[in-house]
């Protein structure tokens, strides 16, 4: 079933009557709508066509044209038929659900998990070992695990931000060798990357030293946890970048451009979210899901 909501935005574009297509009319409808959605001179706007509404008797639908360096888009409106209201319509499908549809767009496939593995809520986080943020919101997470383990799950991808974190992508494809072997040692790298990358920097340590240590930590996590040293070391000397690149653009086409990037559910958080801030949007997601959320801690526990 479709339903149309409406920006409550009525702007006053005349005080009598005009006729469909009136120039002076269209001045004034393109006026009205530079101001009111602050679109700047430099873009064009040009009023399209009348043509009676089908879902909103006594307005006339129609279509603006806003276009800029060679890009263009429309936006719907609604005209009264006494020419006095413009609308801005905004329609919304309600037989789609959005964030299912930005949790299809993820390919989790063989990806570590953190809790419950059958739990209703999935929390996916869009990662760099060399993020500080990243750092924060990892130790937020492991302790709100220890209370709500058993009722979400946690994913992590690679968005590592080369620009400015030159070992950030070794760290990345290190742990993807991990994640082929063992989600024990995937989480053991990440939770000891995550608390010291003073340790991989160094004291004035060249990058070549710093992605020497971030294989040798790799190394170390893989043999705490059975993984098959040659296979791994085959692995790390490979330095494949498929499985990157592709969370990478993945994460590109659902709009993220810093990290930390969190996704509850199909819902994006940006940043290093609070542990109160992160638990009460769990506590709603677990609701809608119908799970009873963990109960708090007694202040002083």
């Amino acid at each position: 079933m479709r339903r149309l909501f409406m920006c409550v935005v009525l702007l006053v574009v005349g005080c009598r009557a005009q006729s469909p297509g009136n120039a002076e009319q269209d001045r004034r409808i393109e006026k009205q709508f530079r101001s009111t959605f602050n679109v700047p001179a430099y873009v064009d706007i040009s009023v399209g066509d009348r043509k009676p509404s089908k879902e909103f008797a006594g307005y006339t639908d129609l279509v603006m044209k806003i276009s800029y360096n060679g890009q263009s888009q429309t936006r719907q409106l609604l005209l009264s038929a006494d020419g006095k209201t413009l609308m801005s319509v905004v329609k919304m499908d309600l037989t789609r659900d959005p964030l299912a549809e930005v949790m299809a767009k993820m390919d989790l496939t063989g990806r570590p998990v953190r809790g419950n593995r059958d739990a209703k809520v999935t929390v996916v986080v869009y990662d760099d070992f060399q993020c500080p943020y990243c750092s924060k919101m990892h130790q937020t997470l492991n302790d709100v695990l220890k209370s709500y383990g058993d009722r979400i799950k946690v994913i992590y991808k690679d968005y590592p931000l080369v620009q400015i974190h030159p070992w950030a992508e070794r760290a990345a494809i290190d742990s993807g060798c991990l994640a082929k072997q063992s989600d024990s040692a995937y989480w053991d790298f990440a939770d000891y990357v995550h608390a010291n990358p003073q340790q991989i920097k160094g004291d004035k340590r060249p990058l070549s030293g710093q992605l020497a240590e971030v294989d040798k930590i790799a190394l170390e996590a893989g043999g705490r946890h059975s993984a098959d040293a040659v296979a791994l070391k085959s692995c790390l000397d490979a330095q494949s970048k498929t499985g990157l690149d592709a969370s990478v653009k993945e994460a590109e086409t659902l709009g993220v451009e810093a990290t930390p990037a969190v996704f509850i559910d199909g819902m994006k958080l940006d940043g290093a979210i609070p542990e109160e801030e992160f638990r009460s949007v769990l506590d709603k997601e677990l609701k809608s899901a119908g799970v009873t959320a963990p109960a708090k801690a007694a202040p002083g526990l």
